[in-house]
């Protein structure tokens, strides 16, 4: 009996030790399965960490596996139960490692990787820090449409008294006769005070605007505009619902971007309250009220939205500046539209402007005449002085030649005498250019604000003064200078050489009757005229005309011209020849004034190397020619050769009485360019019908040779403008 209750116990005891090892690996298996939850959870989040989580998947199965064969055999030898534990026990261990280890890289890793989208995003929101290109152009149109300026109230009245001012000023301009003057002049005088009151309004008013300042501001927002959306194209209208699309889309925009941002920065406040949070909990050295669940609680939700919402605004199209056709449209036309505005207001601005001058300079042209009407008194005082010093010029030359004369010859008489006459002939020169001034004056009025004066004076001759453009000067006479004669250029006409107003000039004698007379005045007034028009350029590439005048006791016109001495390129090239490089800057000073004689409807028809002037071998000019001659009888005029070359085009040679044309200039310009370089020339011309020059045969510079291959042909040479351009003279620049 005692044996079976030792029996009993210790049954009783292998079974409690069963029941407590079945507890324990209950235990153990519930304890392995949470651990199984927690690294599935942890796996999924770790994108990254996809191989890892499919090998603690596979432990895990395999541990699964064990366990269940340890079940099976719980009822097997106690020995066998106790390696199955220890084993167990060795591989949750190693497991427990391993999944330590994943978690504190993957929680690094995604730590480390939300840090640096964060500092990009820091790095994208300080380069934009809002001011987008949007933002530039929303500035720009503010600005253009809310500080616009308007057309003075006064400029509308302004342009309707200058028409009728302008009107009642062409009437006495075709007034031919003196009697009707007076009416004219009325009602002139009436329109001009309305004219002057509006004036005066307008100033007032443009005065007050500050034009100079919105000028620069539209200049500066055009350019800032163009620097950011390109070059604006001004043809067609985008619509007036541009700048309201544009704001509709802007708003939108505005909103948006605000909502992404907004969710970001909320998103990492949460983190950062977080990780204040953590650093109370850690602090030992003071209270905190923070829990571990205050550390513990959602921190995977927080890194989850945090990582989401910085993503959201880094791949934003508002962050990565992508638009689509509807953005893009609405953007573009409001561009267009506000460089249409800008353009618009900066023409208005420049017409105030222009306005402003013209009417101030009127303003005071007519304070000059308020009180009294201009009259040529100044001019006649001056005429008046002039035929005194003509007289006594005439007269002291009447005394030093008979004191040249007289049997006892005094020279220091005589040279008194003559430092007399040339002092009483430089103060007439003086006051003759003193007239000229005086003349000047008056044509201005004519021409502006007095257009009766011609009328009213005709004793002052101003017609004859503007007709010619100041060229004619009815005061000078052959016998008031000190000339020396020019015999080896007089060969065509008498020459002579002296000196005019502290210059050198040659005084070039035409013989006139009455019918040659107007045509050389007709001539010269279009050849002056053509250099007048383009002073303001500093190489026009035209010789200036400084005077014309007829002799009162000889029937000769003398055209005054500066003397250049050895100045022509025939003389020139006889010296001293011009180099490559100085060719080609002479030649396109002659292509320059061929240009503006061109342009003005003269065919020069003369070029040769005595009509071509240079000036220290760098500055080439169109000289004047025969004013006597037309322009088909100095086409085909002796002198019209350069060495053996002729320079007469093909066409007139061919056909007798052709008129010249700018392409027959052009030929010359380019015969005169290849003798320059090649002046011993002496080869035939083109064996066929048309004359032209054959420099097959001469070596050139390649760029020479292209461009006389355009100029030296029969037909379709370039003109004076394009040769200007061509390579030949741009290589040079």
């Amino acid at each position: 009996m005692d044996q079976e209750l030792v029996e009993e116990n210790q049954k009783l005891k292998a079974e409690r030790e069963t029941q407590r090892r079945e507890d324990q690996l209950r235990d153990s298996l519930s304890e392995l399965q949470k651990l199984k939850e927690e690294t599935a959870n942890y796996a999924k989040e770790a994108e990254r960490w996809k191989v890892e989580r499919n090998t603690l998947q596979n432990h895990s199965e395999q541990l699964a596996k064990h366990l269940q064969v340890a079940k099976q055999e719980v009822q097997g030898p106690k020995c066998g139960r106790d390696m199955v534990v220890q084993a167990m026990r060795g591989q949750l261990k190693k497991k427990e490692k391993q999944v330590d280890k994943l978690l504190d890289s993957a929680v690094a890793e995604r730590f480390c990787r939300l840090a640096k989208r964060v500092d990009s995003l820091r790095g994208l929101r300080e380069r934009n820090p809002g001011n987008t290109d949007s933002d530039s152009l929303t500035e720009a149109i503010n600005i253009v449409i809310n500080n616009s300026i308007s057309a003075p109230v006064a400029m509308e009245k302004l342009e309707s008294a200058w028409r009728d001012y302008s009107l009642a000023q062409e009437k006495l301009k075709a007034c031919q006769m003196k009697e009707q003057l007076g009416d004219l002049i009325d009602n002139r005088n009436k329109v001009r005070g309305v004219l002057t009151a509006t004036v005066e309004s307008f100033l007032q008013e443009a005065e007050c605007l500050p034009v100079r300042q919105r000028m620069d501001k539209l200049e500066e927002v055009s350019s800032s505009l163009t620097a950011v959306f390109g070059p604006a194209s001004m043809e067609g209208d985008v619509g007036g619902q541009a700048f309201d699309q544009y704001s509709q889309w802007r708003t939108q925009r505005t909103q948006l971007t605000s909502s992404v941002r907004d969710g970001t920065d909320k998103a990492l406040q949460a983190l950062c309250t977080w990780s204040e949070n953590v650093g109370k909990f850690f602090c030992l050295s003071a209270n905190t009220v923070v829990g571990v669940n205050d550390i513990v609680d959602g921190v995977n939700e927080l890194l989850k939205q945090a990582e989401n919402n910085v993503a959201k605004e880094l791949d934003s199209p508002l962050s990565v500046g992508e638009q689509n056709n509807h953005e893009t449209k609405a953007v573009s036309n409001a561009f267009h539209k506000v460089m249409q505005h800008i353009q618009s207001e900066q023409s208005l601005l420049r017409d105030i402007m222009e306005k402003y001058l013209l009417n101030t300079k009127f303003k005071g042209e007519m304070l000059q005449w308020q009180n009294a009407s201009p009259t040529p008194d100044s001019l006649f005082s001056v005429k008046k002085r002039i035929r005194s010093l003509r007289a006594q010029l005439r007269w002291r030359q009447v005394e030093e030649a008979s004191l040249e004369e007289a049997e006892d010859f005094d020279l220091t008489e005589i040279l008194k005498k003559k430092e007399e006459i040339a002092e009483t002939r430089n103060t007439l020169f003086h006051e003759i250019g003193q007239e000229r001034n005086e003349y000047m004056k008056l044509s201005a009025l004519a021409e502006g604000c007095c257009p009766e004066l011609p009328l009213l004076y005709p004793e002052a001759d101003i017609h004859s003064h503007m007709s010619s453009g100041g060229l004619v000067v009815k005061s000078l006479d052959r016998d008031m200078f000190d000339a020396e004669p020019m015999k080896e250029l007089s060969g065509r006409r008498p020459l002579v050489c002296t000196e005019f107003q502290g210059q050198r000039v040659i005084l070039k004698g035409y013989t006139v009757n009455e019918e040659a007379e107007a045509r050389v005045l007709e001539r010269t007034t279009q050849f002056h005229r053509t250099r007048t028009q383009r002073e303001s350029q500093t190489d026009t590439g035209i010789l200036p005309l400084l005077a014309l005048f007829f002799g009162k006791s000889d029937p000769l016109a003398y055209v005054m011209v500066p003397y250049f001495p050895n100045g022509s390129l025939w003389n020139v090239q006889a010296a001293k020849p011009l180099t490559a490089s100085e060719t080609v800057k002479v030649m396109r000073g002659v292509a320059r004034g061929l240009q503006a004689l061109h342009a003005a409807g003269v065919t020069h028809a003369s070029l040769n190397p005595n009509n071509v002037f240079v000036l220290h071998r760098h500055q080439g000019m169109v000289g004047d020619y025969d004013f006597i001659k037309t322009p088909v009888q100095r086409a085909v005029d002796s002198g019209m050769v350069a060495g053996s070359i002729s320079l007469v085009a093909p066409e007139l040679r061919q056909t007798q009485g052709t008129p010249p044309t700018p392409a027959c200039d052009m030929y010359s310009y380019g015969c005169l360019l290849f003798w320059l370089h090649a002046p011993g020339f002496n080869g035939d011309l083109d064996s066929g019908s048309r004359l032209a020059l054959d420099i097959s045969g001469v070596k050139l510079e390649d760029k020479l040779q292209a461009l006389l291959s355009k100029l030296l042909v029969c037909v379709g040479r370039l003109t004076a403008a394009e040769t200007l351009v061509d390579d030949y003279f741009l290589s040079d620049q």
